[in-house]
């Protein structure tokens, strides 16, 4: 059995040209290719030069990265149109609340009308984000004001999702847009069609379909793998058959059925998002991130392997048939050759997800030899921009303004956002580990999303118990006051939208600026791989955010267009993008950046709280 470590070793020495962006695919007059260094073609056939070729390749990233994501929460709306429409579909609103916040941000008049009616409503609308073509997206609103203005001075506020990223292909298409800073603007606007479009979409209608996540206690690693129990594996990103796999595997029939085949139980455990996904919401364990998707066929005791979309790795057929395990696809746009297939549709996903379900109980009674490995880690997750509001002031004083507080007085320097995936290039979960294990030791709280949430889970640092341990004296001090972990999960790689409400929530609280560029906060994904990471960056980067990616980006063909992302995109859109490899030189760089804007902040000198006398108070100018 090969492992992407196998695999990723087999690749060396690799394409140079293609590591800095600087070749070209985009027309059959290629492929073409710029010499770096001088000796060869400075330009390719058409005429363009390395800015254009790498500003291209770049775009188009951020293109195939939000219609993954934007794609995602066209399914959720389409859940939601069917929960309202079809009660015996099995799904239902499980979010009142959400649901009336979500209507209100969408424009929509509850009236009298019912929750069946109003999540219609929500649905639809939700839907026709996606192929508006001119106005502005609902969820913009939600940004601060500062914000929405200079996306509108630049006149890059989304008009509609599918539009920006249908433009984006076309722009890149060969003899259209042939102008690097141009191009990097509507790809601005593409990403922000992803962050605040359709990944916000997704999770906020996954809010009211399946509850807004509050912490919870689960467990990660292998060693969350049952010797006696039927174990299903779901591994990808739409959590629409996940919900319906935890109702199955709870069936009595389910269970009865497991019983005579001589397993003792149904352990359902989730792989990479859909694994955050159900931890969240039902504090199921995970199996682990991207890079352990064939580790866990290789111990022996997945029984089947449920995959849906995105991160699935073309291997999993010839990993799953070393051993017993069934490798089932449920999507119609992403079958695999050598996997058995269910065409799964929200309207049969109970029906289906019980024979599934079946399929791996009838399968238990051929597992081989085991080994799984004893490994598993306790975590604390579900810390959605809800939940952070109501663990800051309870549910009437519900702010963030103790944040905001303990931000200026110093005992918190910043927020920094680690997200992203895994990624065979460096040594498994390093970069994200040592890099979040810095900033907390420096007093920056860490909120995380995705495979590198499950890299930090693994490490320990999402337990409450551990800040005294790992984190500096303030944060300590604040975590211990809150009860929380000095690392917050919150979700998977669409929830980075809570990020975004989360940080326009810390300016509308005030004292820490006007707009989401002024605020002590980064972002960073040590070893991102996918196009859906370069989609998150940009929208980070075009809201505002000092964003550090890992591993490399390519974009070094042309110090043209890297001046232009790390150095110039600072001025135009408050944000800018950086690359650094080695975790501690990215700390440092996250550090700096956070303490510059404590020093413009004036808040740059640590300041304890004063309790006032009346004298002190009378003294007071006004």
């Amino acid at each position: 059995m090969e492992t992407v470590w196998d695999r990723s070793e087999q690749q060396e020495p690799r394409c140079g040209f293609g590591e800095m962006g600087i070749c070209c695919r985009m027309c059959h007059m290629g492929p073409c290719r710029i010499d770096p260094f001088g000796q060869g073609a400075k330009l390719g056939v058409c005429g363009a030069n390395a800015e254009l070729i790498v500003a291209r390749n770049f775009c188009r990233m951020v293109a195939g990265g939000a219609a993954a994501h934007s794609d995602h929460g066209r399914s959720v709306a389409r859940t939601l149109l069917l929960a309202a429409k079809n009660p015996e579909s099995g799904y239902a609103v499980k979010d009142g609340n959400k649901l009336a916040k979500v209507a209100g941000i969408l424009g929509i008049d509850p009236g009298n009308k019912t929750k069946e009616e109003i999540a219609a409503a929500v649905a639809e609308k939700a839907l026709s984000e996606f192929g508006r073509q001119e106005g502005e997206l609902s969820f913009i609103k939600q940004a601060p004001e500062a914000r929405q203005a200079l996306w509108r001075g630049l006149n890059i506020v989304p008009r509609g999702i599918d539009r920006e990223i249908v433009e984006m292909m076309h722009r890149t298409t060969m003899g259209v847009d042939q102008e690097h800073k141009n191009l990097m603007l509507h790809a601005s606007r593409t990403a922000l069609a992803d962050g605040w479009g359709g990944s916000m979409i997704a999770t906020e209608l996954q809010d009211v379909l399946f509850g807004t996540p509050s912490p919870v206690r689960g467990q990660v690693n292998l060693g969350v793998l049952s010797e006696t129990d039927v174990n299903v594996v779901v591994h990808g990103h739409e959590p629409v058959l996940s919900e319906m796999l935890v109702l199955a595997a709870r069936d009595p029939d389910m269970l009865k059925l497991a019983e005579s085949q001589g397993a003792s139980g149904i352990n359902l455990a989730g792989i990479c998002c859909t694994a955050n996904e159900v931890l969240l919401r039902h504090g199921l364990p995970i199996a682990g991130n991207i890079l352990q998707q064939e580790l866990a066929v290789a111990t022996g005791a997945v029984d089947a392997m449920v995959v849906d979309v995105q991160c699935i790795m073309p291997s999993l057929p010839s990993a799953s048939k070393c051993f017993h395990t069934h490798l089932i696809t449920t999507s119609p746009k992403g079958k695999i050759e050598g996997a058995r297939h269910y065409d799964i549709e929200a309207e049969n996903a109970l029906h289906s997800a019980r024979e599934i379900v079946r399929e791996a109980i009838l399968n238990f009674p051929n597992r081989g030899n085991t080994e799984i490995p004893q490994e598993k880690m306790d975590l604390v997750a579900g810390f959605s921009h809800e939940a952070i509001h109501y663990m800051l002031g309870g549910r009437f004083r519900g702010s963030y303004a103790p944040l905001n507080d303990n931000i200026i007085n110093g005992r918190i320097k910043g927020v920094a956002g680690v997200v992203g995936c895994c990624n065979p290039k460096v040594p498994y979960d390093r970069e994200h580990v040592d890099l979040v294990g810095e900033l907390i030791a420096n007093d920056i709280l860490v909120v995380q999303t995705g495979c590198s949430a499950i890299s930090c889970a693994k490490a320990g640092f999402l337990v409450p118990d551990t800040a005294h341990k790992v984190a500096g004296k303030g944060l300590t001090e604040v975590c211990e006051a809150v009860g929380m972990p000095p690392v917050l999960h919150s979700g998977s790689c669409v929830d980075n939208s809570r990020i975004l409400v989360a940080l326009s929530e810390m300016v509308k609280a005030g004292g820490l600026g006007s707009d989401i560029s002024d605020l002590p906060v980064a972002g960073a994904a040590p070893e991102w791989m996918s196009e859906k990471a370069i989609s998150i960056g940009h929208y980070f980067v075009s809201s505002g955010v000092f964003t550090v990616f890992g591993v490399g980006l390519p974009v070094s063909g042309s110090e043209t267009f890297a001046r232009h992302i790390f150095e110039e995109f600072e001025a135009i859109l408050g944000g800018k993008w950086a690359v650094e490899p080695d975790a501690g030189k990215m700390a440092g760089l996250i550090i700096d950046h956070i303490n510059g804007k404590r020093e413009k902040l004036g808040i740059g000198k640590a300041r304890e709280r004063v309790l006032f006398d009346m004298e002190m108070r009378r003294n007071l100018a006004v």
